[in-house]
């Protein structure tokens, strides 16, 4: 070996020591690379007319399962997690498009390339409907500092780059660069809010109990990116007073995707891409986000998407759904937990055990590939504890009305069971007719409307990382310096990482659903405040 291959040995060492991530990690990685993620074995969408999407309509069970999440939250078992890490890159994707295929727009130009391509079509609705926007008045403060007229800016001749620059630079609002969080969502009369302001708003409605010391108190987790964290913090800081009125305490934490949980990259041919610093390492997705839940020790955790909220008007809604579904999930943990005890006693019947799987088959879809009569007392008995004694779900779904993402699916893995799971399009093998018709079948929509139970029956926490699927994942297509590499994405935080909880999927309308994908999305009327 020569001296630069000995330094290059050494110089990865040196990563793999500083990074956490383990040589048995890559390894592992290396050969997901060379051999593909298996695609996952659709049985049939999760539908209605199935039994496996159940559908609210018993009043009495309704006001059962509000009650029993009210006494949950009194008890302060309840706490918020929002997946907050993804910049807003995305949302201003045309206009950045725009921006940079020009020195000069004039509006006149914009309007006339407006008809035939469609960033230009949504830079102007974009444009055009600035006042629209919460942002408007930071804009409008902007825009003074650069001596930029805004009322003036659909004049023909006007250059529209400088105001759009504005709202995406740094030396403006800067807001393709910055967490989606921190983008201003909604206008109120005496302020306007963040995403991250509308979540702390949601948290006082729905996880808000009272301390030992006489406080209200309300407990929210972000997760966000190490670059950003300090401006999230800054942020939080200077808006959380809004919230903290009286005797009411926000416990708001903040966590970053840790290191070891980035995956190593591999060149087309799937050998190590190699850099001058050695391996290189990315970010795993929001699969790698599992950790960060793992560690916060919940009881009762509610997961939402930070672009999904609304306006106060709107709230109310939600805040009766995620009830709902909180209590749902407490009465079944309470049925699940006095199986287990029955199950764990000795004194259980074979009847007691055949009704317990009667229960998870109609509850989780639990499916045994062989007769239940094949097993003796003992081993079924067994098998119950073992596919009970696992973490709990609740998962909202919407009707599809062709917003992208994953579905509710059951889903059949190569030991014969099977299992309700939300399953993204990219984990179908779409050229089989059979799996693409399933996939295209499917009703509803997961809109990441989710409650955790994620204690056992003594009440401690289980190790959420033992109920991740391996075998899920996601191999991507990037590029690095002009080179192009494959880069894998750990198991969905809400796909293969909770693959092996048990599963319920329930339908909510989808006044509970309005995410905000785009800069545009704030201008449906849902989002409007004035």
């Amino acid at each position: 070996m020569d001296l630069s291959a000995l330094e290059q040995t050494e110089k990865i060492l040196n990563q793999l020591m500083q990074s956490g991530v383990s040589e048995l990690d890559i390894l592992q990685q290396i050969y997901t690379f060379r051999h593909g993620v298996p695609y996952i074995r659709l049985v049939a969408p999760c539908t209605i007319a199935n039994g496996t999407i159940h559908q609210l309509t018993d009043a009495g069970k309704i006001a059962q399962a509000i009650a029993r999440a009210e006494e949950a939250i009194a008890a302060g078992r309840v706490m918020k997690f929002v997946p907050a890490s993804g910049a807003a890159t995305r949302m201003f994707k045309s206009l950045s498009a725009v921006i940079h295929n020009h020195t000069t727009l004039p509006y006149q130009e914009l309007r006339e390339r407006s008809s035939i391509q469609a960033d230009y079509r949504f830079t102007l609705t974009f444009y055009d409907n600035l006042e629209h926007l919460a942002l408007y008045d930071e804009l409008a403060v902007q825009a003074q500092r650069y001596s930029i007229d805004l009322t003036q800016r659909t004049r023909p001749n006007i250059d529209t780059l400088p105001i759009l620059r504005l709202v995406t630079e740094p030396h403006g609002l800067g807001y393709a660069h910055v967490p989606k969080g921190l983008i201003t969502f909604h206008r109120y009369p005496t302020h306007t809010r963040s995403a991250f302001e509308e979540h702390l708003q949601e948290a006082l409605h729905y996880a808000l109990y009272r301390t030992e010391h006489g406080y209200h108190t309300a407990r929210i987790h972000f997760t966000v990116s190490p670059e950003h964290r300090e401006i999230v913090q800054q942020h939080i800081n200077r808006v959380r007073s809004r919230y903290e009125q009286g005797d009411i305490r926000l416990v708001i934490e903040l966590s970053e995707q840790k290191r070891s949980t980035n995956t190593v990259a591999v060149t087309p041919d799937n050998e190590p891409f190699l850099t001058e610093d050695g391996l290189h390492f990315r970010p795993a997705g929001h699969g790698a986000l599992l950790e960060n839940l793992n560690d916060v020790r919940g009881d009762i955790i509610f997961i939402k998407n930070i672009d999904n909220v609304v306006p106060d008007h709107l709230k109310e809604e939600t805040y009766r759904y995620k009830k709902i579904l909180c209590g749902i999930a407490i009465l079944l943990q309470e049925r699940i937990f006095s199986s287990l005890r029955l199950l764990s006693s000795g004194t259980a019947q074979r009847s007691d055990a055949e009704a317990i799987a009667d229960f998870g088959e109609r509850q989780f879809a639990w499916y045994f590939p062989v007769p239940r009569s094949s097993y003796s007392d003992a081993e079924f008995i067994r098998l119950l504890i073992h596919l009970l004694d696992r973490p709990l779900r609740v998962c909202g779904m919407v009707k599809n009305e062709g917003e992208p993402g994953g579905g509710p699916f059951i889903v059949e893995a190569p030991d014969g069971t099977r299992s309700l799971q939300i399953v993204e399009s990219a984990q179908v093998d779409c050229s089989n007719p059979e799996q693409r018709a399933i996939l295209q079948s499917s009703t509803h929509f997961n809109p990441v409307d989710i409650v955790c139970a994620v204690r056992n029956v003594h009440g401690e926490c289980f190790n959420l990382l033992a109920f991740r699927d391996n075998n899920t994942g996601f191999i991507t297509l990037k590029s690095s310096n002009g080179r192009e590499l494959k880069a894998l994405e750990l198991p969905g935080l809400w796909n293969g990482s909770m693959a092996h909880w048990n599963t319920v999927f329930v339908e909510v309308p989808s006044s509970t659903f309005y995410p905000v994908k785009t800069i545009n999305d704030l201008l449906r009327p849902e989002h409007r405040t004035l």
